[in-house]
C-alpha cells in the first residue's frame, strides 16, 4: 500500500536535481535534498515512539526544515498540526492537550515551556535558520525506511480554528482532501514544473501549506522562499517569479510603492489572492499599475479551496468566483438584507435553498471537505450535515452563471492581514479584566489589514477604565494578531429588544476610524 498524500508530493514530475525552494544568496533546496531530510526526520519520529494516526505539533518559524518536517510527519504515517508561533504559552498547553501530540517540535527559546505544556511528548527544538535537536537527531538516521502505508481517507492534518465559544476547534482533513484539492488547483491554475511561485505566506495556515506548498510540489515548480513579506524584497524578486500567492495586505503594501512598477510585474503570470477579502478598489488600482487582475479565490481551513475566479475568462471584482470542478456551493436560508454583517438564520429557514441572487449560508459539499473537528462530536454534527455539506458560516449569494459573492459573516468571524480572529475568544479576556462590565469585538475596515479588532468596552458601575492599560494587560495573553488595535470605552453596548448585541451597529459607528 501506498503513502497516498506524501507519494504524491515527492513523485511530482521534478528531476532530483531540480530546485524545490530558491534561497536569496544561498544554494537552493532541490527536490532530492528537501526528500532526504523528510526521510531522516520520517527515521527520528518512528524511533521517537510515532505510531501510524499519531499527532504531530509544530511551533515553528518558516524554514526549509519546516516544510521537510511537514513532509516527514506526512511519510511517517503521523497527523500533522502547524500552530502559529505568535499562540501564547497558554494558548498552545490548549492544543496539547487537546490533541495530545507524541512529539513537538518548537523553537529552542521555548523549549522549557513546550516540556511544561505536555509531559509525555518528545520534545524537538527547530529554530529560524533550521537548527536544532530536530535536525541533528535527523542528521544520524537512515534516509531508505519506506513511507508508511496510509489510505486516502486517513488523517494527513489537524487545523485548529477558533472557536465562537472560545473553544477553538480541531479541523481534521485527510490524505485525500488534501491531495485532491491540490490536483484541483493544479489543474485550474495550470501550474507546472516551469512556475516559480513567490512564497512569502507562513506555513502554520492551510493558504501557505496546503494552497501553496501542496500545488508547487505537485507540479514540480519552485518556491521562492521568504520567511515574512516584505514588500521591498517583494519588488526585487518578483522578476524571477511567474506566480505570487498573497493575502490582500501584500498587495496593498505592494500599491504604496513607486518602484513596483508594470515591468516589476510583466514575467509574472497570475497573482492569486485569499484568506480575507480584496477590496475592489485594489483590483482596479493593481489593474491600473500592472495590467493584470488579481485572480480571488474562497476557502477556508473546513474545505480547503472551493471556488476561484478564472484563469481564463472573467476575474470579477468583488467576487470569489464559481465553484472549483468537483465542489459543489449553494446557498441555504432565508434572504437577508445586502448589509447583513452577523445575521442569525432561522434554523427553521436553513433547509431551503435560494434563487439565484438572495443572500444566505453557503454551504460546500466535495472532496476537498474535511472530516470533522477532532474529539468534537456534537459540533461536527452542527456544521456537518449527513450528507456531507458543510455549514460554512459565511453569507452570500450566488449569480446564475455560478459566480460567488461573500457579503458578511454569520459567525462575526474578523480576518486581520489574513488572520482569523473570533470575537468571543478576545471578548473573553477582556471581561476578565479589572473594572471591565462588558465588552463586544468587533471587525472594522483597515487600509493594510482588510480589517482590524476593535474592542467596545463598558466600565464597571464606579470604574474608570484606560484603554493603554487594558491593552497592556492582554500583552502576553493571548497571540498579538488577536489584540486588538484600538480599545473604545462606552457608557453601554447597543442592544435588540432580545436583548442581543448589536454588531452591525457598531461596525457602522466605527467603521471610519482607520480611514
Amino acid at each position: 500500500m501506498s503513502n497516498h498524500l506524501y507519494d504524491a508530493l515527492v513523485a511530482g514530475p521534478a528531476a532530483p536535481d531540480a530546485p524545490c525552494l530558491i534561497l536569496p544568496g544561498d544554494a537552493p533546496v532541490t527536490y532530492a535534498q528537501i526528500r532526504d531530510r523528510a526521510a531522516r526526520i520520517a527515521a527520528l519520529l518512528t524511533v521517537s515512539g510515532l505510531q501510524p494516526g499519531d499527532r504531530v505539533a509544530a511551533q515553528v518559524e518558516k524554514s526549509p526544515e519546516a516544510l521537510a518536517l511537514y513532509l516527514g510527519t506526512i511519510r511517517a504515517g503521523g497527523v500533522f498540526l502547524p500552530l502559529n508561533p505568535a499562540y501564547t504559552a497558554a494558548e498552545v498547553a490548549y492544543f496539547v492537550g487537546d490533541a495530545e501530540p507524541v512529539a513537538i517540535v518548537c523553537d529552542p527559546a521555548r523549549e522549557a515551556e513546550t516540556r511544561t505544556a505536555s509531559a509525555a511528548a518528545k520534545v524537538f527544538t527547530l529554530d529560524a535558520a533550521g537548527a536544532g535537536t530536530l535536525t541533528d537527531d535527523a542528521g544520524a538516521m537512515a534516509a531508505d525506511e519506506p513511507a508508511a502505508a496510509r489510505r486516502p481517507d486517513d488523517l494527513a492534518a489537524i487545523l485548529y480554528t477558533s472557536g465562537t465559544t472560545g473553544r477553538s476547534k480541531g479541523a481534521m482533513l485527510s490524505h485525500d482532501n488534501l491531495l485532491s484539492n491540490a490536483r484541483t488547483l493544479t489543474d485550474a491554475w495550470e501550474i507546472t514544473g516551469a512556475d516559480v511561485l513567490f512564497h512569502a505566506l507562513p506555513v502554520f495556515h492551510t493558504h501557505g501549506l496546503f494552497v501553496a506548498c501542496n500545488t508547487l510540489m505537485l507540479a514540480g515548480g519552485a518556491m521562492i522562499w521568504r520567511p515574512r513579506f516584505d514588500p521591498s524584497e517583494a519588488v526585487s524578486l518578483l522578476p524571477r517569479a511567474t506566480m505570487m500567492m498573497g493575502v490582500p495586505t501584500f498587495y496593498t503594501r505592494l500599491l504604496d510603492r513607486r518602484d513596483f512598477t508594470r515591468d516589476v510585474a510583466a514575467d509574472v503570470r497570475v497573482f492569486i489572492s485569499g484568506s480575507a477579502p480584496l477590496l475592489p478598489e485594489t483590483h482596479r488600482l493593481f489593474e491600473e499599475r500592472t495590467g493584470q487582475r488579481i485572480l480571488e479565490r474562497y476557502g477556508m481551513t473546513e474545505t480547503n479551496m472551493t471556488t476561484s475566479n478564472p484563469l481564463h475568462g472573467e476575474r470579477r471584482p468583488g467576487s470569489v468566483g464559481p465553484a472549483l470542478p468537483g465542489v459543489e456551493v449553494r446557498i441555504m436560508g432565508e434572504a437577508a438584507p445586502p448589509d447583513a454583517g452577523a445575521v442569525e438564520l432561522p434554523e427553521k429557514n436553513r433547509e431551503t435553498e435560494l434563487a439565484p441572487g438572495e443572500i444566505g449560508m453557503i454551504e460546500v459539499r466535495g472532496p476537498n471537505v474535511f472530516q470533522g473537528y477532532w474529539r468534537m462530536p456534537e459540533q461536527t454534527a452542527a456544521e456537518l450535515r449527513p450528507d456531507g455539506w458543510f455549514i460554512t458560516g459565511d453569507l452570500g449569494t450566488k449569480g446564475t452563471d455560478g459566480y460567488v459573492s461573500i457579503v458578511g459573516r454569520a459567525k462575526d468571524l474578523v480576518i486581520s492581514g489574513g488572520l482569523n480572529v473570533y470575537p468571543r475568544e478576545v471578548e473573553m479576556l477582556v471581561d476578565d479584566l479589572p473594572g471591565v462590565l462588558e465588552s463586544a469585538v468587533i471587525g472594522v475596515p483597515h487600509p493594510d489589514f482588510g480589517e482590524a479588532v476593535v474592542a467596545v468596552v463598558v466600565p464597571r458601575p464606579g470604574a474608570t477604565l484606560d484603554p493603554g492599560a487594558l491593552a497592556g494587560a492582554m500583552a502576553d495573553r493571548i497571540a498579538r494578531f488577536k489584540q486588538p488595535r484600538r480599545i473604545v470605552v462606552a457608557d453601554e453596548l447597543p442592544r435588540n429588544a432580545m436583548g442581543k448585541v448589536q454588531k452591525a451597529a457598531l461596525r457602522e459607528t466605527h467603521r471610519a476610524m482607520f480611514a
